[in-house]
C-alpha cells in the first residue's frame, strides 16, 4: 500500500525519547519536514475521497497550511464499512490464532515506539499540544495500550456453567463484528488506541474516524498497523467532517457498535442515529467539569497548588478530565488562590515544539475564540484570560483564573475545554460534596486532605468515574476510565473495556 504522512526512519532516536533525552535539534528537524498528501486507508489501500474533496489542515502553531485532508462523503464511509465487513466475515483476523494476532499487535506497538518522535511531532504540528506532554500522552501511551491488549488476547476466554450432569452450558465471548470509532482532536493517538486495541484484541474489524482538526498522526498510526502485518480491511480510517463522515458511520446499518469520545451534543446525535437505524450499541465518553477539592487540613499546599495548575492548564485545558472547578475551603481560600496564581505565572506559554514550553497552542482559532467569548462577561478574572503571541500567527491564550464563582454560573456548569479555572469557596465537607456534585457531568474529581477517613468518605460521595486523592491525573492501562451522569457510559482502558467489543453467548448442550 502507498503510505501517507512523514516517512523518516526514527528507530535510532527511540532511545532518546524513552530516557527523557529528547533533543531540540531532532524536534526542529521534524518541524520543517513536508507532510506528504494524506490519504485515507480503506481495505488496505491509501485513497483519496471519491469526490476528491479536501479540507485544509491549519497548524495552530503559526496558522500555516500544513496539509490538505481528504473530505470523506457517505460513499467513502460505506466503502470503509464494507471493507471492514468483508475482513470480518472472511475471518482473516477474527479467526486468526490468538498467538498470531498477539504478535501482530506487539509488532505494531514496537513500530510506534520506533517512530515515537515522528508521531509526536506530527501530532503537535496538527493540534498544538506541548511536545513534552505529547510524547508521553500520544505515541508512548498508544504503544503501551496496544501492548496491554495484545497480552490479553490469549487470556480472555469463555466459561462452563455449573449445570446438572446431563447438560453442558457454555458461556462464550464472540467479537461483535464491525466497530465504528470516532475520536477527538486533543489526543488522537492515545484515544484511538483506547478504542482500536481492545476492539482488535477481541477479533473485530474497525473503521476509525479521527477529528478533521487532527487526523495526521492517526493516519500514520494505521499505516504502521499495516506495516506490522494487520490484514487488509481489518482497520480502516476515513477522514473528514463529523456532520458527514461521522454521521454516515453512526447511521450505517452494517456497523455493529459505535464508540465515541467528544461532546455531549454530538453524543446525543449519535444515539439518535443508532435509534433511527439498526440500534447499534453506542458507548460514549462525553467529557467532564471536574471538581478539584482542597481542604484546610491538606499537609502540602504547595504540592496541591502545583497539581491544581497542571490539572487544568496542561494542553491548554483541552483534556477531558481537566480539573476545571477548584473548590477551596474558606479558611485557606485567599492564600491558596495566591499560590495557584503564582504557579500559573511561572508556566511558559508558547511554541509547542519547544522543550521549554509548558503550555502549547489551542487546537484552532475557532476554538480559541469560543473559549475567549466564554470569559467576555466575567468580572472576577485574577489572572490571564487573553489571547497572546498573535505575532506568531498561532492560537495562544494566557491561562485564566476566575474567582467568586457560584454553582449556578455558566462558566462553572459548561465544559469550556480550555485553560480556564473557576474558583469557589466552601465551608464544610458536606458543602464541598454538594458543590462538587452540582453539575450534569461526572468524569473525574480530585481531593486534597490529610484525613484518611475524609478521603474515604469523599471517594464514596463524589459522583465521578475517577477520584484522585492527594494527586491528580493518574493514568494506567490497568484501571478503567468512564463517567457518571451525562459524562457517558462504558469504560475505556483496563480489561473492563473489552466488554464493549464482545457478544456474550450461552450454549446449552444435552449430553
Amino acid at each position: 500500500m502507498r503510505h501517507c504522512g512523514i516517512h523518516s526512519p526514527l528507530g535510532h532516536r527511540f532511545i532518546h525519547v524513552m530516557d527523557g533525552g529528547m533533543r531540540q535539534n531532532e524536534i526542529d528537524d521534524l518541524r520543517v519536514r513536508l507532510v506528504s498528501p494524506p490519504k485515507m486507508i480503506i481495505g488496505g489501500a491509501s485513497v483519496n475521497a471519491v469526490s476528491e474533496a479536501v479540507l485544509d489542515v491549519v497548524s495552530p502553531i503559526d496558522g500555516s497550511l500544513l496539509a490538505k485532508l481528504p473530505d470523506a462523503s457517505e460513499a467513502d464511509v460505506a466503502d470503509a464499512v464494507a471493507a471492514a465487513r468483508r475482513a470480518f466475515e472472511t475471518g482473516s483476523w477474527a479467526k486468526m490464532a490468538p498467538a498470531a494476532r498477539k504478535k501482530i499487535l506487539l509488532d505494531w506497538a514496537q513500530l510506534i515506539d520506533d517512530h515515537a518522535l515522528e508521531l509526536a511531532v506530527l501530532g503537535v504540528r496538527d493540534n498544538g499540544t506541548e511536545i513534552s506532554m505529547a510524547i508521553k500522552a500520544e505515541p508512548m501511551s498508544a504503544a503501551n495500550t496496544i501492548r496491554y491488549y495484545a497480552e490479553a488476547i490469549d487470556k480472555i476466554y469463555g466459561e462452563v456453567a455449573p449445570t446438572d450432569a446431563s447438560t453442558l452450558a457454555m458461556i462464550l465471548k464472540e467479537p461483535i463484528g464491525v466497530v465504528g470509532a470516532i475520536v477527538p482532536w486533543n489526543f488522537p493517538l492515545m484515544i484511538s488506541a483506547w478504542k482500536i486495541a481492545p476492539a482488535l484484541a477481541m477479533g473485530n474489524s474497525v473503521v476509525l474516524k479521527p477529528s478533521e482538526i487532527a487526523s495526521l498522526s492517526a493516519l500514520r498510526l494505521v499505516e504502521l498497523a499495516h506495516e506490522a502485518g494487520l490484514p487488509d480491511g481489518v482497520l480502516n480510517v476515513v477522514t473528514g467532517q463529523g456532520a458527514v463522515a461521522g454521521q454516515a458511520l453512526a447511521r450505517s446499518m452494517d456497523v455493529d457498535s459505535l464508540v465515541f469520545t467528544g461532546s455531549g451534543r454530538v453524543g446525543r446525535l449519535l444515539l439518535e442515529h443508532a435509534a433511527q437505524t439498526n440500534l447499534k450499541r453506542v458507548y460514549l465518553e462525553l467529557g467532564g467539569k471536574s471538581p478539584h477539592v482542597v481542604f484546610e487540613d491538606t499537609d502540602d499546599l504547595e504540592a496541591a497548588a502545583q497539581a491544581v495548575v497542571a490539572g487544568i492548564f496542561r494542553n491548554s485545558g483541552q483534556v477531558c478530565i481537566a480539573g476545571s472547578r477548584l473548590l477551596v475551603q474558606n479558611s485557606i481560600h485567599d492564600a491558596f488562590v495566591e499560590k495557584i496564581v503564582a504557579v500559573t505565572q511561572t508556566m511558559r506559554v508558547g511554541d509547542p515544539l519547544s522543550l521549554a514550553t509548558q503550555i502549547g497552542a489551542m487546537s484552532s482559532e475557532a476554538h480559541l475564540n469560543r473559549v475567549l467569548q466564554s470569559l467576555e462577561s466575567v468580572k472576577s478574572i485574577v489572572a490571564g484570560g487573553d489571547r497572546i503571541l498573535t505575532e506568531t500567527g498561532g492560537y495562544y491564550m494566557r491561562p485564566a483564573i476566575v474567582t467568586n464563582m457560584g454553582p449556578e454560573d455558566r462558566l462553572v456548569q459548561d465544559e469550556v475545554f480550555g485553560p480556564v479555572l473557576t474558583v469557589t469557596r466552601f465551608t464544610s465537607e458536606k458543602n464541598a460534596i454538594d458543590l462538587a456534585n452540582a453539575t450534569e457531568l461526572g468524569l473525574s474529581a480530585g481531593v486534597w486532605t490529610s484525613q484518611l477517613s475524609r478521603a474515604h468518605r469523599m471517594v464514596s460521595a463524589l459522583r465521578a468515574g475517577v477520584v484522585h486523592v492527594n494527586t491528580y491525573g493518574g493514568a494506567d492501562n490497568t484501571v478503567p476510565l468512564g463517567g457518571y451522569k451525562q459524562s457517558g457510559n462504558g469504560q475505556d482502558k483496563s480489561l473492563h473495556a473489552l466488554d464493549k467489543y464482545v457478544n456474550t453467548k450461552t450454549a446449552w448442550i444435552k449430553l
